[in-house]
């Protein structure tokens, strides 16, 4: 087998050392000038905003039924359980007033292909800094009349804050943060 010359590594020399520095400097500021410019505000300098954002699995829409003796008989036997209930949740309804005005109402229909999971709202407000007074109505079943839920609040707003609504439970329902 014959012998083969091992080749020596190639040096750079001081040309090439100078055109990378170049090229990486021209990357970094290009990088520098991009995250400065154009100068970004997500609110002026008078505005605040207002979140509304939670996820609700809203009630049943119907009340349960327990069958007659007729109807479990004509199920299989596996599936004779006498109560039967409805799946389908209630749509969760929202009601947003800023001093005395409406200024957000929406219904959020619940997912899953049988309707019968959570529903989920997602809202931005832009409104001005201040003192305000808010109102939160949210119902979440269609057989009730009247909202099942009810938060009134008055609030300071600086400029540049944000008020999240959400729901908890454990909270007992509405909540300012």
């Amino acid at each position: 087998m014959p012998d083969t010359p091992a080749r020596s590594p190639t040096r750079l020399g001081p040309r090439a050392w100078l055109g990378q520095l170049l090229l990486y400097g021209l990357f970094a500021l290009t990088i520098g000038v991009f995250s400065q410019w154009p100068p970004y505000r997500h609110l002026q300098a008078d505005e605040a905003l207002i979140k509304l954002s939670f996820t609700r699995v809203g009630k049943p829409v119907g009340d349960c039924r327990m069958l007659s003796a007729e109807e479990l008989a004509r199920l299989p036997p596996n599936m004779r359980e006498p109560k039967i209930c409805p799946r389908e949740r209630s749509p969760v309804t929202v009601q947003v007033d800023l001093d005395g005005r409406t200024v957000l109402q929406r219904v959020a229909p619940p997912t899953g292909v049988a309707k019968d999971g959570a529903a989920a709202v997602y809202e931005r407000l832009v409104v001005p800094a201040g003192v305000h007074q808010i109102a939160v109505r949210l119902s979440d079943d269609v057989r009730a009349r009247d909202a099942g839920y009810r938060r009134d609040a008055r609030v300071t707003l600086v400029p540049g804050q944000v008020l999240v609504i959400d729901f908890d439970a454990a909270k007992g329902g509405i909540t300012l943060q």
